[in-house]
């Protein structure tokens, strides 16, 4: 019987001895290759923090003590020996358990986390909380070389100095975030990783002074200057400088190492910082040789100490890419950014071509803004490519450094919508609802490959600050248009005489289809691809609200602020009617679990077969004979049109 399948609980491992452990860490690393071979996930990332989880549960007891994940992904380890080794073939998969920390798994899980630098400072208000609750608790927060320069981390760092209680910071350092870390602070770590100037000259210096006369009384006077000399070599500078003791690097694969050390700082009265040195992949020579490649594969085959990532399908991510690297081409003034997703994004082969025209900041968005709005001043044109969940963070510097400015940047908003295994941490469900908002801004979304290059041509031309967003997913082929983008205009897919279904962005391909399935119903179902939420196509609206159709409304995004309640607003303004509008989106105060990403449009009725049915149901309701009322103000007066019309005045 293997040790894992022996291990209900992090007490099972605290009485191992340290082969045991060494083994358990082979067996865990077996589980999670073969496993995300099939499901997907982060297998890089968990297969370096194997030994340094079972060293944190083996000194701590998580089940009252309190550990942080900082992300969150790699928290695969920390599953397996919490309770949930015979569910990890369910990872990411409907119904099964989550690829980030879940508190509704597991009371060991204390946050739903995805996103990067909230550690340091969730964990300080569990400091300050058990203390004044006064619990006893030991708190430890578990933050890699990537998340540490998020500016969030620095913040809570400036504040975590103050606490006068145990409070235990890992820095799990592999010199990688998804790609390698970037910035003067990653050269800093690195810098750590191979001076050892302090610290072999304290040891040598008191060696020495052991075995001479008076030795141990010089010892004692040298410690008082042992504070300046510190300041003026000590790598860990900036951390004691802001009230952290420092301690490291470390060998995070060294499970004797790593437990003797948790052993000594577990119960310092006080802050501290242990440094941990590890290496992604560590144990699996695919993952440690590509370890971005093998950070978040959606599978891979076995062959061996081999893996082959399996060939997908063109994506939207794989179109921008192409197409921005085609532009950049013809025009010298383009320059992309991202943080710490050059992969993700689609911009490596950007970054290959253009090294110079290429700036990555690191998990750091609100820089990532900040440095567009920067470059867009001094004349450049650049496209900020990052995640609809992580743009989330940087609302403030779109608003203050770009709209407010009038300054012509480009957010290419990547994961828009419902994201798949990743599930609710990254869902990108309310980017449109803010960025809407903004004075100035225009807000689109193409509805394939074709819209998605015509969309990226208009927005270098209009020289305003601009949004388009995508989904993660297989690009559909010709639902769309190759018509160039105009200023708040439409496109007509198919026309209809009992319904028009109005999609913004990559759901038209479901529409589409839809309509063919109401055919069968004997139901004329037509699709229109809005391109624009900010501003709408008023003139098309107009239309259709007077035309005495049921009007479907179609958005991978809450209905709360998306496009719909642009065309709502829209109407209201006009006195326009809407009581034959049917309104499909993202619900707005529900969380939708991981799964497929076509198991969750399913779910929230945003398939072909779920819009047909809704529709068929509706169409029974709201027959196309049903009278309407018409409101007629300074803009709509006295209007004639649709099936049968009952006029009020307003």
């Amino acid at each position: 019987m293997k040790l894992l399948e022996k291990i209900n609980s992090p007490r099972d491992i605290q009485t191992m001895s340290i082969d045991q452990l060494n083994s358990l860490a082979g067996e865990i690393r077996d589980v999670i290759v073969k496993t995300v071979s099939q499901t997907g996930g982060h297998v890089a990332t968990s297969l370096g923090v194997v030994e340094l989880t079972l060293a944190l549960h083996y000194c701590f007891d998580f089940s009252r003590d309190r550990l942080l994940w900082d992300v969150g992904h790699q928290c695969y380890v920390h599953k397996l020996i919490t309770g949930r080794y015979k569910d990890f073939s369910t990872l990411r998969q409907k119904g099964g358990i989550s690829g980030f920390p879940a508190p509704q798994e597991s009371p060991y899980d204390l946050f739903s986390v995805g996103h990067a630098g909230t550690a340091i400072a969730t964990a300080l208000g569990l400091a300050y909380g058990d203390t004044l609750m006064k619990k006893n608790t030991r708190i430890v927060s578990l933050v890699g070389d990537a998340s540490i320069v998020n500016g969030l981390s620095f913040e809570a760092l400036n504040n975590a100095g103050m606490l006068k209680r145990q409070f235990l910071i890992v820095l799990n350092d592999n010199s990688m975030a998804i790609d390698v870390t970037q910035g003067a602070f990653a050269r800093y770590l690195n810098r750590l990783r191979f001076t050892h100037t302090y610290e072999d000259l304290k040891r040598r210096a008191y060696d020495l002074l052991d075995h001479l006369p008076l030795g141990r009384s010089m010892k004692e006077s040298l410690n008082l200057l042992k504070q300046g000399v510190k300041s003026a070599i000590s790598h860990g500078q900036i951390f004691e400088q802001l009230g952290i003791t420092y301690l490291g690097p470390i060998d995070g694969h060294d499970l004797n190492m790593l437990i003797r050390a948790f052993k000594v700082v577990r119960d310092a009265p006080y802050p501290v910082l242990l440094h941990v040195q590890t290496e992604k992949g560590k144990g699996s020579k695919f993952a440690s040789a590509e370890p971005t490649k093998f950070h978040s594969p959606s599978g891979y085959e076995l062959d061996g100490d081999s893996a082959y990532v399996k060939p997908g399908a063109k994506t939207f991510t794989s179109v921008f890419g192409k197409t921005i690297v085609e532009l950049a081409e013809k025009d010298e003034k383009i320059v992309a950014i991202t943080a710490a997703m050059p992969d993700g994004t689609g911009l490596v082969e950007f970054k290959k071509r253009f090294p110079n025209r290429y700036f990555d900041v690191g998990i750091a968005e609100s820089a990532a803004v900040d440095l567009a709005a920067g470059l867009a001043k001094s004349g450049l044109k650049p496209v900020v490519a990052i995640y609809s969940t992580f743009l989330q963070r940087a609302f403030d510097q779109i608003w203050q450094e770009v709209v407010l400015q009038k300054l012509p940047v480009i957010f290419c908003i990547d994961r828009a919508g419902l994201v798949g295994s990743d599930g609710a941490v990254h869902h990108g469900f309310c980017d449109l609802s803010f960025l809407r908002t903004m004075p100035e801004m225009i807000c689109c979304a193409p509805a394939d490959e074709d819209e998605l290059v015509e969309a990226m041509k208009f927005a270098f031309a209009i020289n305003r600050p601009i949004a388009l967003r995508y989904p993660r997913d297989v690009v559909p082929a010709g639902v769309g248009s190759s018509e160039p983008f105009e200023l708040g205009r439409s496109r007509l897919i198919r026309d209809g005489k009992d319904v028009m279904m109005v999609v913004y962005g990559a759901l038209v391909d479901q529409a589409v289809e839809s309509a063919k399935i109401l055919a069968d119903e004997n139901i004329d179902a037509g699709v229109i691809s809005a391109r624009f939420a900010k501003p709408i196509d008023e003139e098309m609206v107009n239309e259709l609200l007077q035309s005495g159709k049921l009007i479907v409304l179609i958005e991978d995004h809450s209905k709360a602020g998306g496009f719909g309640s642009a065309v709502f607003e829209f109407a209201n303004r006009r006195g326009l009617p809407v009581n034959k509008i049917v309104h499909l989106g993202l619900p707005e105060d529900e969380l939708i679990p991981h799964a497929s990403r076509a198991e969750q449009l399913e779910q929230v009725g945003l398939t072909a077969k779920g819009i047909a049915e809704t529709i068929a149901k509706k169409i029974k309701v709201y027959p196309a004979s049903l009278e309407f009322t018409v409101f007629t103000n300074k803009h709509n007066r006295g209007i004639k049109t649709g099936k049968v019309l009952k006029m009020a005045n307003q």
